[in-house]
């Protein structure tokens, strides 16, 4: 098992975030965005958590992309107790089109289901069409939609 490096992960996280979202808002609610979350202080934090379950997938020897479950989380698309959270799965843009991203979806179904999990939910934004497009792919339905605040911005993300 690889131990997680934080401020490795926190790079990762800023880039493949920028790369996929900063576009999404201002410059300012951008980077007050990744101070808050994705800080090493913050991964720190959500690393010694032993509800949060972190994968990385490498391409050749290049860290690739990462992924964030976390079992037994309830929405409100979804009131079942034994189902698992994907909060996060981003590859870097130049290691698109590889099939990282259906790999280390894969993987997280798979930690799901030895994890005793009836299935998978998550929330992407709605303007991220790559994104909704890959996990309509993967099986998921629309089930309904939900507010995210992202600093002054509202933005409507589907859960899937």
């Amino acid at each position: 098992m690889i131990k997680i490096n934080a401020k490795q992960l926190a790079s990762l996280a800023k880039a493949s975030f920028l790369q996929a979202h900063g576009h999404s808002a201002s410059k300012e609610d951008i980077d007050n965005y990744l101070a808050d979350n994705f800080s090493e202080e913050n991964f720190i934090n959500e690393l010694i958590n032993p509800d949060n379950h972190y994968h990385l997938i490498y391409y050749d020897t290049v860290l690739a992309g990462y992924s964030k479950i976390t079992f037994n989380t309830v929405s409100k698309c979804i009131p079942s107790k034994d189902v698992t959270y994907m909060s996060r799965l981003y590859l870097l843009k130049e290691l698109y089109g590889l099939n990282l991203g259906k790999v280390l979806f894969d993987f997280n179904i798979e930690f799901s289901q030895k994890g005793n999990q009836k299935g998978i939910w998550l929330a992407v934004w709605i303007q991220n069409k790559r994104a909704v497009k890959f996990y309509t792919k993967m099986g998921f339905k629309l089930l309904g939609s939900t507010i995210l605040r992202f600093r002054q911005q509202i933005q409507i993300i589907l859960c899937v």
